[in-house]
């Protein structure tokens, strides 16, 4: 029995369903393919991602390929009712709403595992951690899975490395159609969706202060220049320090950062990027936005520490008023911006991301089996049919190298 808040929301999100699909034409054509074919007939998947109706989609069109499907969400605030009633309403296995605490959270991913996935989509890692730290029992049909993004690579990197990833997984946030596009401009323009809808506020002329240069990063880096605003980047890596300075950003680390920002954005992946000595130099009215996985990027704790009081001052807002007047404010209480207070990245670009999960997770279906734990690139081919797909959909052609320029490019 599915675990929803309200199902007479369905009708609505039936409706935002059927939006993102007018959008979204390469997981369209996978889905008329997997209905001719059945790639999953007789086998059980497991989704955690973001459960907005993008996400939905990827889950129906699995559900087309002949799988049983249970589905949860990978962020209690980005998790959207009305398209949980709107797949339960439709016979879907769903564990999910709106606001849970993190004690709900936790058994919602349970009970999402607890289906006994033949192949499970995760987000962040949350379904590897579920089945092998606390619940091993419910990966008995396991063959193998997809992880989505930067976070959970790092999660499966470490556990390939030290032997405790028992099955196979595909790293689809490192393929192409996933980093290029959905990391650089989905995250870029979802992002500033995110803030300038909760904050009503101005980028033009602002000094903007983005934690990090990776593909999410860089996005954002690159989107705040275009709206207009002074960037500055703090970075751990030299390639990439230098690479955004070679892109026209200012270069520095957070503590001579931290006075000069009006607007802040963490997408690094790691913790206590911004803490106690950066918030008691700050102006007044900043900023605080993150865009990583986990809400550990921005030192909550050590700011409610510093807070005098703390008060909602408008949705997805939170003022943390300091002993000095000073206000500091913390948009989509440290989860991610882009979801939380905004409506996540478009359709368009999840088109290609929820492609890849969708081919990969046939790949496993079909090859699971045969492959040896361990985490592993996405197949070229895979990547390519994909990329083909998306610019076929957008009447886009390129130029076919010749059997001369072939043998050229070969030494020939």
């Amino acid at each position: 029995m599915s675990t929803v808040r309200d199902i007479s929301l369905a009708p609505l999100g039936r409706k935002k369903i059927e939006w993102v699909k007018d959008f979204m034409p390469v997981l369209s054509e996978l889905c008329e393919s997997f209905k001719r074919e059945k790639p999953f007939k007789g086998l059980r998947v497991s989704v955690c991602v973001h459960l907005e109706a993008k996400t939905a989609y990827l889950a129906l069109v699995m559900r087309d390929g002949g799988a049983e499907v249970s589905v949860t969400g990978s962020n209690p605030l980005s998790t959207k009712d009305e398209i949980c009633a709107a797949l339960a309403a439709d016979g879907m296995d769903v564990h999910a709403f709106y606001g849970a605490t993190d004690e709900e959270y936790e058994e919602h991913i349970r009970r999402t595992v607890e289906f006994k996935p033949h192949i499970i989509i995760d987000d962040g890692g949350e379904f590897v951690s579920m089945l092998t730290d606390k619940h091993p029992e419910y990966a008995e049909n396991l063959i193998g899975g997809c992880e989505e993004t930067t976070t959970g690579i790092h999660r499966l990197r470490a556990r390939a490395a030290d032997g405790t990833l028992p099955f196979p997984m595909l790293a689809v946030n490192d393929a192409d159609c996933k980093h290029l596009f959905d990391n650089r401009h989905g995250t870029g323009q979802s992002v500033w969706d995110g803030i300038m809808y909760s904050t009503n506020n101005m980028v033009t002329g602002k000094t903007v202060v983005v934690a990090g240069y990776g593909f999410c990063s860089s996005g954002i880096a690159n989107r705040a220049k275009g709206l207009g605003a002074n960037v500055i980047v703090t970075e751990v890596n030299p390639f990439r320090a230098l690479e955004a300075a070679m892109d026209g950003f200012r270069v520095m680390p957070m503590d001579e950062a931290a006075p000069l920002g009006d607007i802040f954005i963490t997408a690094t992946g790691c913790k206590d990027v911004i803490r106690r000595r950066h918030f008691e130099v700050m102006k007044h009215n900043a900023m605080l936005a993150n865009a990583g996985h986990f809400d550990v990027e921005i030192n909550k704790i050590e700011l409610a520490e510093l807070a005098v009081s703390v008060d909602e001052r408008k949705p997805f807002i939170i003022g943390y008023k300091l002993a000095d007047g000073r206000t500091i404010n913390l948009l989509a209480d440290g989860r991610l911006v882009n979801i939380v207070a905004g409506n996540g990245h478009p359709a368009e670009i999840m088109d290609l991301s929820f492609a890849i999960q969708a081919l990969c997770a046939r790949h496993i279906a079909l090859h699971g089996r045969n492959m040896k734990p361990g985490l592993y690139d996405v197949p070229r081919e895979i990547d390519n049919t994909v990329i083909g797909m998306k610019l076929r959909a957008m009447g886009l052609t390129i130029d076919r190298l010749t059997d001369e320029q072939k043998a050229y490019l070969n030494g020939k």
